[in-house]
């Protein structure tokens, strides 16, 4: 019976034929290809059976120059089916217009539920989110996705270890942690000044404790810079009385000038691509791996593209549906070549260096100077060799061992 499977789908009709024997018109469909099935005799005159939707006109043209009489009495298949709900117009408007309607429901935020958090960086949240788009009422489509929006929380909101955003339906669900400031434990009781690192003192500001060097003297890392051990002399100037004295938190500011040596290369060729901003936008319905185009056919008539796509779940009620939203961002962007000379490709450089030095020094440090020790040119790139001088505050605490 495989002839006769799908014939829901497309349509059949049973087919009522009327005169002197009329199963021979059955025979008669058969021999010309027209599929017949479920043939019954209700009387001499009367024969019944289904043909398939796509038949009826070959019916027609056999049943031309025959004494038969041909009428349809019932209709089967979803093509009927359907006419009959178009026949009903305001019937079919209404459920289609009930189905968009949950669908818009069923994809508006609804809920914003932050946990974890303390109320003052929750309420940071709560306006960070805001400003995002991300609150009640909010069409869900034209959000971004959990996962950048977890990312401006981060760089937005310096009090955030970590946040994990996630949409469950019609509710947003924010999970944070906020960042234990671990302050850097200060030595209690007596203590010394010592010299982190090696340089010649520029300044001093000592506001408790005895200096044990001046400016513009040279320190090595661990010498003692600022004493916390006060000795003074007794009254009656008795030698072995002298040795008495008293322990101190010693306190203050050494800024001395360091030196760093730092090694950059930078190629006299450098290749970058920059967008124009000029774009075009795509949506496509996504099921499984076939995309739909809906809006924005074609590519655009750019010379080169960069691609950004963003798929947005869709939802019915609280059910994830199998399909999503996805859109496409066309940029146009373009390719340039910058050739530098050899004094760019140096002062390039030291600014490279200068920025990577950077990140090593404290905020309050600050670089006066530079010098470069070697220079050199091979295989189309600048290699620099430099001597950079910093002032910084070079003080380390160094507790006192009062038994001594």
């Amino acid at each position: 019976m495989k002839h006769i499977q799908g014939t829901s789908i497309t349509g059949y009709v049973t087919v009522l034929i009327k005169g002197a024997r009329p199963e021979l018109f059955f025979q008669k469909c058969t021999e010309q290809n027209i599929v017949v099935w479920n043939i019954k005799k209700h009387a001499d005159d009367k024969c019944t059976g289904n043909v398939k939707l796509k038949d009826i006109a070959s019916l027609r043209r056999l049943k031309r120059g025959t004494h038969y009489k041909l009428s349809f009495t019932d209709k089967h298949g979803y093509p009927f089916l359907m006419k009959k709900f178009i026949r009903k117009k305001e019937f079919l408007i209404g459920i289609i217009l009930s189905l968009m309607l949950v669908f818009f429901l069923s994809n508006v935020i609804w809920e914003v539920e932050i946990a974890g958090v303390p109320k003052d960086i929750e309420e940071k949240i709560t306006d960070k989110l805001s400003e995002y788009g991300v609150h009640q009422g909010a069409w869900a489509l034209t959000l971004d996705s959990p996962s950048e929006i977890q990312q401006n929380l981060i760089n937005d909101i310096p009090e955030l270890l970590w946040v994990g955003v996630k949409q469950k339906g019609t509710s947003f669900l924010l999970e944070g942690v906020e960042k234990s400031i671990v302050e850097k434990k200060e030595i209690e009781g007596p203590r010394n000044l010592v010299a982190a690192k090696e340089g010649v003192i520029e300044n001093m500001y000592v506001s408790k404790g005895l200096p044990q060097v001046n400016v513009n003297d040279y320190v090595k890392q661990g010498d003692v810079l600022v004493s916390g051990k006060i000795q003074f002399a007794d009254e009656a100037e008795d030698d072995d009385k002298n040795d008495r004295y008293e322990l101190v938190t010693a306190e203050g500011e050494v800024i001395a000038k360091t030196w760093y040596e730092t090694e950059v290369s930078i190629p006299l060729k450098a290749n970058y691509e920059q967008l124009t901003g000029d774009y075009e936008t795509e949506y496509h319905l996504k099921i499984s791996d076939i995309q739909i185009p809906i809006w924005g056919f074609g590519d655009p008539d750019y010379t080169d593209v960069y691609r950004e796509q963003h798929e947005k779940d869709l939802y019915f009620f609280k059910w994830k549906l199998p399909l999503s939203l996805m859109k496409t961002t066309l940029n146009e962007k373009q390719y340039f070549e910058n050739e530098r000379s050899r004094q760019e490709a140096v002062e390039v450089g030291i600014e490279q260096a200068k920025r990577e030095l950077r990140l090593r020094l404290a905020p309050d440090a600050e670089i006066t100077s530079e010098n470069i020790l070697q220079q050199t040119t091979e295989n189309g790139k600048v290699k620099l060799i430099l001597y950079i001088a910093v002032e910084e505050n070079i003080v380390k605490h160094e507790p006192l061992d009062q038994g001594d």
